[in-house]
């Protein structure tokens, strides 16, 4: 029997995520501003949930990836009511290393873009140290 690989991560894995804009999202709710559109915070996170969701189908049960740096620009604003979307692809895998490029977009105009990097963790051994960080 052929042993599995710890995971089957490959560059160029893709995933697509979609938010529409609602007050809850904006910089003055996130508490990043005191402005009515679509807060930095929430751009991460999507961009963020992007990247979570190009692997979560390839890596094995059991482990998952966690971020551990971001290079985000948030390039323009978005108001209450639209539909942005963020797009991730796998760029390079470098061992346990991920690095995601990332975009974000409003109706096809750019509003965010920058890349992510998350490592691959086993999700227990990774809950159980952060657990005893406390």
């Amino acid at each position: 029997m052929q042993e599995q690989p710890e995971h089957a991560v490959t560059p160029g894995l893709t995933a697509r995520v979609e938010l529409t804009v609602t007050d809850a999202d904006t910089a003055h709710a996130v508490g990043s501003g005191d402005v009515p559109v679509l807060g930095t915070p929430r751009v991460l996170a999507l961009a963020e949930a992007a990247t979570v969701a190009a692997t979560a189908t390839r890596i094995q049960p059991g482990s998952t990836t966690v971020g551990v740096r971001v290079e985000l620009e948030h390039l323009a604003a978005t108001p209450v009511g639209r539909t942005v979307v963020a797009q991730a692809r796998l760029a390079k895998v470098d061992g346990r290393r991920l690095l995601f490029e990332v975009s974000v977009t409003d109706g096809g105009e750019p509003v965010a873009e920058g890349r992510v990097e998350r490592v691959l963790v086993d999700r227990q051994r990774f809950v159980e140290r952060a657990s005893r960080a406390s």
